[in-house]
């Protein structure tokens, strides 16, 4: 069982920005694809970002392309997600996935084995 905890969520002005921080104590996380979702009430999870196994490549939903980077920092075993020039429609509960079996990161919920308990954002206008 690989488990996941996020860091870094909080509330936020529009414009602003927010690091939020996925990690854990397995070892072998670098050799997993990962992703960040996010989910506001009423709808279903959707996918942000996403980074290869091996950190070859990087994948972002057209919504936060360009404003969001995902990253590794595998000597913390730690995924991050910097969020710049945030919009109010960026609320929601954020939540890092990994997936064990996949070189390149999923969008879809059903990729992804492990998942964290997430954190909440919320950007105000």
């Amino acid at each position: 069982q690989v488990q996941l905890v996020e860091f870094g969520g909080g509330l936020v002005q529009a414009g602003g920005s927010l690091r939020l921080s996925c990690t854990t104590s397995r070892r072998t996380f670098n050799t997993y694809a990962m992703g960040w979702f996010r989910q506001v009430p009423g709808k279903e999870r959707e996918f942000v970002a996403g980074l290869t196994r091996g950190d070859i490549s990087t994948v972002y939903a057209d919504s936060v392309k360009g404003r969001f980077t995902i990253s590794r920092d595998n000597a913390k075993n730690t995924v991050y997600l910097q969020m710049d020039t945030l919009k109010p429609e960026d609320t929601g509960v954020y939540y890092c996935a990994a997936d064990p079996a996949r070189i390149r990161p999923g969008a879809t919920v059903e990729n992804y084995v492990y998942w964290g308990q997430g954190t909440q954002v919320t950007v105000s206008s």
